[in-house]
């Protein structure tokens, strides 16, 4: 007669990461550096992890959510990629393609 195993619940990677995103995660580390015993610089490090809805409903980036959705979309991407240009600059050939 053979034991029974516990039967679990397999998660795969995809529900992981859905929970994560709509529970967060927060992640927080203390690291020190020390010679000889003397601790010479301490860091804390923290990373939070979560969905958007998640960060707003605690109160997170709010502000940023806001200012993002005050912009008109050809600004907003303009704007979240560190201001590389969206539209053609004039005088420069863009292939389309949809015939004209």
């Amino acid at each position: 007669m053979e034991p029974e195993l516990p039967k679990y619940n397999r998660a795969t990677l995809v529900d992981l990461l859905d929970r994560i995103l709509d529970k967060g995660v927060f992640l927080r580390a203390d690291v020190v550096i020390s010679v000889a015993g003397i601790p010479l610089i301490g860091l804390t490090l923290s990373v939070v992890l979560a969905g958007m809805e998640t960060m707003l409903e605690y109160g997170l980036l709010s502000d940023w959510d806001q200012a993002i959705r005050a912009l008109p979309p050809g600004q907003r991407y303009a704007t979240t990629t560190g201001g590389r240009p969206t539209e053609p600059r004039p005088g420069k050939r863009v292939a389309s393609a949809v015939p004209a």
